[in-house]
């Protein structure tokens, strides 16, 4: 008889027993009331797949690209801070269970350890998620991102202002107080701070410091490596980054970390990925917590999705080995679930697969194209953003 756990739940309550409450409220904790954090998880439920059992799959294909580099099977563990709170390898474990499941990561700039010390584990591809430090600091992470074998940069631009989580606030929780930070303990880096700063006051006033879209050119001349976009969640804002350049989105609200009552990542999704176009990949995170709710992210637009709070969870219970049980479990029923709708391979999946909330349709057919058309004159300048929305609405409700 299987004893271990069978489902992130069941990872998710044990986890939950093993770690001081206000590390606990850490992880799970969202803005002010919350709202935002239930609905990623929420709206996940609220689509439903339509099974085709007369459609016979066999073996399944879950292997895909991202940004030209060979991953196992869609799902990529998300960047976040704080690993060692959970377990004293930290980032080292993540990357090792990434690697032993032949999947990608992404490292935070607040990670505890350096993005030197994880490239040195192997898992690839490797993305480095980067927060505006300023210019000169900014300059010197990403050249040792490039330098260290990472396979894209990606920008977060959704936290502009400190957003305190209220538990956080309420336990005197200080998380910066007892991170290593990894990234910011070099002789380079602190030749760069002015005199008599320590590392961690600086990260409790955030760094981010926002961007305009005028100096992605300036970011992108930093380097080779291609450039993702993290926290982008509206179609206006997709389309000045493909624009300008911009390689990848990852469609996210932070886990509802930054600012509450907004809609879900899986929400605005769909508009996103039909302002694209198919002309640059798209990821998403926030909410996932099965293999059915992957299916229905790729459905929608995306090539393959990030993992944040399961990971955390992974490490409580067992260090990398609970972290490939989590991607263990969300493979096997992202296989499973594929089968039940006639899947063979995920390159195949499409919306015709789900049953949508009616907020959330998405045109088909004719209406899409029309869609689609619409967006490429609105890109031109040949329509205004009020014609768009406009004609946008209608064929919606067609």
């Amino acid at each position: 008889m299987n004893s271990g756990p069978l489902s992130l739940q069941d990872i998710e309550r044990q986890a939950k027993s093993l770690i001081p409450h206000n590390v606990w409220d850490f992880i799970e904790g969202g803005s002010q009331d919350m709202i935002t954090t239930h609905r990623n998880t929420q709206q996940y439920n609220d689509i439903k797949l339509q099974p085709r059992p007369f459609l016979q799959t066999g073996e399944k294909k879950l292997s895909t690209t991202i940004l030209g580099h060979f991953i196992s099977m869609p799902i990529l563990l998300g960047a976040s801070g704080g690993h060692t709170f959970v377990h004293p390898n930290g980032e080292l474990d993540t990357a090792q269970a990434a690697k032993d499941m032949n999947t990608g990561l992404a490292l935070s700039t607040s990670s505890d350890y350096s993005l030197q010390e994880v490239a040195e584990i192997g898992a690839h591809p490797r993305i480095f998620q980067l927060y505006h430090c300023g210019k000169a600091l900014t300059e010197l992470l990403v050249k040792q991102a490039e330098d260290s074998g990472y396979a894209a940069i990606m920008l977060t631009v959704d936290c502009p202002v400190p957003s305190p989580m209220e538990g956080d606030l309420r336990n005197q929780f200080h998380k910066y107080g007892g991170a290593p930070l990894g990234n910011f303990k070099s002789t380079k880096i602190r030749r760069l701070l002015p005199p008599k700063t320590r590392i961690v006051d600086m990260w409790e006033r955030p760094p981010n410091i926002p961007l305009e879209f005028t100096e992605l050119e300036w970011l992108k001349g930093l380097t080779t490596l291609p450039l993702i976009i993290k926290g982008i969640r509206t179609a206006e804002d997709a389309t000045l980054c493909m624009e300008n350049g911009v390689d990848g989105l990852l469609v996210s609200n932070h886990g509802g970390r930054q600012i509450d009552t907004t809609l879900s990542s899986i929400e605005t999704l769909p508009e996103i990925s039909i302002a694209v176009q198919g002309k640059m990949e798209l990821y998403i995170d926030s909410g996932i917590r099965s293999g059915s709710d992957i299916l229905k992210a790729l459905a929608l637009g995306a090539k393959a999705v990030f993992i944040g709070r399961p990971l955390f969870w992974g490490l409580t219970i067992g260090g990398y080995m609970g972290v490939r049980k989590v991607l263990s479990i969300l493979r096997t029923e992202l296989d499973e679930a594929m089968g039940y709708s006639g899947i063979s391979s995920i390159e195949h999946v499409d919306t015709t697969i789900l049953s949508l909330p009616k907020h959330m349709m998405v045109p088909r057919n004719a209406a899409i194209r029309k869609i689609k058309d619409l967006a490429l004159l609105l890109n031109q300048g040949k329509i205004t953003k009020q014609v768009f929305q406009s004609n946008k609405a209608k064929l919606l409700q067609a």
